[in-house]
């Protein structure tokens, strides 16, 4: 408890300013200036850029990218090599390595003790326990968390700052991203906890400390641990909640009418029907979110694709330039702010925001798999950046050149302008189809925000406990940020969550390189496994 009020304290502290400030400014306005004036250091700290010739890049971008170059050549290009497997574990045709054998209880009641392959007791599968949700059901709920304005928002901004160019780029990036996904959602099922109920608490704040402790670094584990842990609750107030209920929002009221729609000035109302539907779904835990997503995501993503593909193929006359702008613009850019560099930069940006590739979030959900071979999840896993990155930006990008909309002078817009502009490239061609992506984008903003609240959930257990009181808590305040994010403008809120997203790379992507062999060790026994069924 002691700890719970000290956090708080730390979260509400550079609020209590607000008192100070001019009483001629709306609430919303005191809050966001407050906050900005005591936490924008740390906002341009994880954002600072790099000078690169004439481009700017975001510094965090690096560990990430090299990081996912990294493990493609340590694990062999097993973002390439392990598809196929990775399809058909998913599609269940491995079920019988996962046979029960006879595994007594293990469950210790001090997690510093470890057995000798460097894995904690209480990781072991407890009887008649082994996870709580299936590979595909893990797989959804963790792409629910990163398909979504990204790719529909994000897109249009990259596309329109790098050209077609940087089409290429994300793709390339989508492809590398896979080997760091693989990475740490092996890690997080290796190392997770499961209660004697079966609840699952896994992610980087658990493989960290645990990994890091068979390594002979356990102070640093913890440290690491604990980092990570703040940044993921952090993130999920903000990135993970208010921001997608305030751009469902936005775009809700601008496709009926903006400032002259009925429901101007009633965003607290939206966010209010939001938060008693994510309320309803999270009170579940992964189970029910699961059990949702796997519907939610799978529906929505086939929509969007599938409308993607009717736009491209009705202007099947231009693919072949489409593409070929996208090559060009690749090599050769001309007339693209930046030049080569620049184009590069946006395709990687795009890729690494809109995938969280060694971000470290996705192992969260995974850890909650049904599996006793962590290797099996890490290859599901690697999936997601290709879906999200690979698949749904790749069309985004394909309709907005196909259709005319890559435009530099929409460089500057934000999310839910962008959101329009991509909506504006559809309705080209299919002239309802806007109504869709509204719906899209809503549904896709709420499986957002239930795996977010997951993933928040997870990092407030490790810090806070496990008891019922704490798990409603933070449940409560999580969905009262759901209306505040609908109702108000908390622009240096919610850049100071998005900070704490990219800030959870650093802890996380240590941790992944120091245990890169114990995860070799887990593939190797893994395709083992797989092999022995086939004889």
């Amino acid at each position: 408890m002691k700890k719970l009020f000290l956090f708080l304290i730390t979260l509400i502290f550079p609020l209590l300013s607000v008192a100070q400030e001019s009483q001629k400014m709306g609430m919303d306005e005191k809050i966001d200036k407050a906050f900005g004036n005591a936490t924008g250091w740390f906002v341009e700290f994880i954002f600072a850029k790099i000078p690169i010739g004439n481009v700017e890049v975001y510094w965090v971008l690096f560990p990430l990218i090299l990081g996912a170059l990294y493990f493609t050549f340590y694990f062999k290009f097993i973002n390439f090599r392990g598809f196929l497997t990775s399809v058909k574990i998913v599609s269940g045709k491995y079920d019988d390595v996962e046979g029960r054998k006879d595994h007594k209880v293990e469950i210790e009641e001090k997690a510093e003790i470890f057995t000798d392959d460097g894995d904690n007791p209480d990781t072991i599968r407890v009887e008649g326990h082994d996870g709580e949700v299936s590979h595909f059901q893990a797989l959804t709920a963790a792409l629910s968390a990163t398909v979504g304005l990204g790719n529909i928002a994000g897109v249009a901004i990259a596309v329109s700052i790098g050209g077609a160019g940087a089409t290429f780029w994300m793709i390339i990036a989508g492809f590398l991203g896979m080997a760091s996904k693989f990475v740490e959602c092996t890690l997080g099922v290796k190392y997770r906890d499961i209660e004697p109920d079966g609840t699952v608490f896994g992610g980087p704040m658990y493989y960290l400390r645990k990994g890091l402790h068979s390594k002979g670094m356990g102070g640093l584990g913890k440290v690491l641990a604990a980092m990570f842990a703040v940044f993921v609750i952090g993130g999920s107030f903000g990135g993970g909640n208010m921001f997608q209920a305030n751009q469902a929002f936005q775009l809700l009221e601008n496709i009926t009418g903006g400032e002259q729609s009925f429901l101007h000035g009633y965003g607290w109302a939206f966010g209010l029907v939001m938060a008693i539907l994510v309320g309803i779904v999270i009170i579940g835990g992964i189970k029910s979110i699961a059990k949702v997503t796997d519907k939610i995501v799978p529906f929505m993503v086939v929509i969007y694709v599938l409308a993607s593909l009717f736009i491209i193929f009705v202007n099947y006359d231009k693919i072949g330039w489409a593409i070929g702008q996208i090559i060009n613009g690749a090599f050769s850019p001309e007339g693209v702010a930046g030049g080569a560099i620049g184009v590069l930069v946006q395709g990687f940006r795009r890729a690494a925001f809109s995938n969280e590739a060694g971000i470290g979030s996705a192992s969260i959900a995974h850890s909650a798999v049904k599996t006793k071979y962590p290797a099996s999840e890490g290859m599901v896993a690697l999936l997601e950046p290709f879906i999200d990155t690979v698949v749904v930006c790749t069309m985004t990008a394909l309709v907005l050149i196909i259709t005319g909309f890559v435009n530099p002078e929409n460089a500057s817009l934000n999310d839910a302008q962008a959101i329009l502009l991509t909506t504006d490239a559809f309705s080209s061609v299919i002239s309802w189809f806007p109504y869709v992506l509204t719906v899209a984008v809503i549904l896709f903003a709420f499986s957002t925000m239930i795996s977010w609240s997951y993933y928040g959930f997870q990092g407030w257990s490790y810090l806070f406990g496990r008891s019922k009181k704490m798990e409603y808590t933070y449940k409560l305040i999580f969905c009262l940020f759901v209306i505040v994010g609908a109702a108000a403008s908390l622009g240096s809120v919610i850049g100071f969550s998005d900070a704490m997203i990219f800030a959870m790379m650093v802890p996380n992507m240590v941790g992944l390189v120091i245990l890169a062999p114990k995860v070799r060790e887990e593939l190797t026994k893994y395709m083992k496994a797989i092999k022995n069924i086939g004889k």
